[in-house]
């Protein structure tokens, strides 16, 4: 053999050995991902921990919050480059909540970033910046957008993990109660653990002017743990969703079309005086498609 087809094998050997790892690498966070579906216990934990106010006599930090639900995780899509997956929260047997959902994408380059209010700033990002990264984006319990980040998954010394930084709405918790600050900027770790999985959050709550300046208000320490239990406890939410499950995807597929515009997206609060969840869980399982588009449309501004 030559010097030259030595040099070649050498390469092709490598270049091979590399897509191997890349890809087996990519497998163990697919595995990952698809760990979080299924029936599980969670304990919802969130503190409190540092307040700054400019007048911190009248400032009041929020309650404590410990709180427990039975979530039932389902499987939506699942392709080599997205997995897709809706929580439904099981108050009884008669009445599920469809709540969060969240999709990842793997090395996607089209993103949607929390501004403040009800906006979101389009950005398109370099492929050699998200090689080998997965998205995540969260959406609202109306499949509105609620914020998105990408960064690597990490397994190393027996623990697999993703970490984030990304703006947010205020959450649910605090958004009917708190009007002196406009983002969550969230530090979010996802790390699959022995019995399941925990969502880790070190959060601030920040005030931001229409400059873009913030300034920092509070901070708060976040803790869901999600514990596995029998896919059977979480029969009521698998039922719900295979006669629900239609209308949601309509509803899924018309939010699609805005993002793949791939402008910045402003929305309406409230139409009627009435949020868009409140339309869309009032609508019945064989709603036309036509009626659940128009119903969006009249959010987006």
């Amino acid at each position: 053999m030559n010097t030259k087809s030595f040099y070649f094998s050498a390469i092709m050997a490598i270049t091979c050995s590399l897509g191997f790892a890349q890809d087996a690498k990519k497998q163990q966070d697919i595995k990952s991902i698809k760990s979080m579906c299924g029936c599980y216990e969670v304990k919802f934990n969130f503190v409190e921990t540092f307040q700054y106010p400019k007048d911190s006599l009248s400032y009041k930090p929020s309650k404590t919050k410990h709180d427990y639900g039975l979530e039932w995780v389902e499987l939506l899509e699942d392709t080599p480059n997205k997995i897709s997956m809706q929580h439904l929260l099981i108050v009884s047997d008669k009445m599920i909540i469809k709540h969060w959902r969240q999709d990842w994408l793997y090395e996607n380059t089209d993103l949607y970033s929390f501004d403040k209010n009800t906006s979101w700033k389009y950005n398109k990002l370099n492929k050699k910046d998200v090689k080998g990264q997965w998205t995540q984006k969260v959406y609202q319990v109306d499949d509105s957008p609620r914020y998105e980040g990408t960064a690597t998954w990490v397994h190393v010394d027996g623990t697999d993990y993703w970490t984030n930084i990304a703006d947010a709405p205020l959450p649910r918790r605090e958004h009917t109660k708190r009007n002196d600050y406009n983002v969550l900027k969230r530090r979010n770790i996802h790390e699959i653990t022995k019995t399941g999985w925990n969502h880790e959050q070190d959060n601030d709550k920040l005030i931001r002017d229409d400059s873009g300046k913030d300034y920092l208000l509070a901070q708060e320490k976040g803790m869901d743990i999600y514990t596995k239990v029998p896919d059977i406890k979480c029969i009521a939410a698998q039922n719900w969703w295979k006669e629900n499950n239609a209308v949601w995807k309509n509803v899924r597929d018309k939010w699609q079309t805005l993002f793949d515009r791939h402008k910045d997206l402003n929305l309406e609060a409230t139409v009627d005086k009435k949020p868009l969840f409140s339309f869309l869980f009032d609508l019945k399982p064989n709603v036309s498609k036509a009626e659940t588009d128009a119903i969006i449309d009249k959010f987006v501004k």
